[in-house]
């Protein structure tokens, strides 16, 4: 099972991801942390993110793109991997896509949390509180929730397109949330 996890910052992706990882027994791969490692081995993809990152820009899709291929062409990744962090733009959805399908390693499910903005501030205002995170502030949050509906409108419509999305709420218990990916999951296994 090779799928996305799309949502907010705050939906629950990481917490979720964590545990779609031992029921799916896939790799976890989220971009900033492949970033961080590259980097902190001194792979020559995380040489060339470090040069960028040290003149303030954002590395560039072709770097990231680079690294996920390379992740990609590890053995645990062979029966699938849980996707998180990307893509977060259409070029982004568009080179995961063509990069999937030359590594024979077809996409199959992008799975959406939908969680109301106003919860999502009330979330990250309880989790800066709790571990002193100065950019989970209100106006920060809400900075951040409109780049993502800018950016990643586009790439929910781009998997709705392809018949690969699944919109899950992300409202409840931890575990009640899990409920509801588990059975997207396995329908979109029983209706393939």
């Amino acid at each position: 099972m090779r799928l996305v996890l799309l949502g907010a910052p705050g939906s629950g992706k990481g917490t979720q991801a964590a545990r779609l990882k031992e029921y799916l027994k896939v790799p976890h791969i989220s971009t900033g942390d492949l970033l961080r490692a590259e980097v902190a081995a001194g792979t020559p993809l995380g040489l060339q993110a470090r040069e960028v990152m040290a003149r303030g820009e954002l590395v560039s899709d072709e770097i990231l793109l680079g690294m996920l291929e390379e992740r990609f062409s590890k053995d645990d990744t062979r029966g699938g991997f849980i996707l998180d962090g990307y893509p977060r733009n259409l070029a982004q959805a568009d080179a995961l896509d063509r990069l999937l399908a030359k590594l024979g390693q077809p996409f199959d499910i992008a799975i959406q949390l939908a969680v109301d903005n106003e919860q999502i501030i009330e979330r990250l205002a309880g989790r800066a509180k709790a571990e002193g995170r100065a950019d989970d502030n209100p106006e920060a949050v809400r900075k951040r929730l409109q780049v993502y509906d800018e950016q990643t409108a586009p790439v929910i419509e781009f998997y709705r397109q392809h018949g690969q999305l699944a919109v899950v709420d992300g409202v409840g218990t931890m575990d009640e949330v899990f409920a509801r990916i588990v059975k997207a999951i396995e329908s979109y296994r029983s209706a393939g």
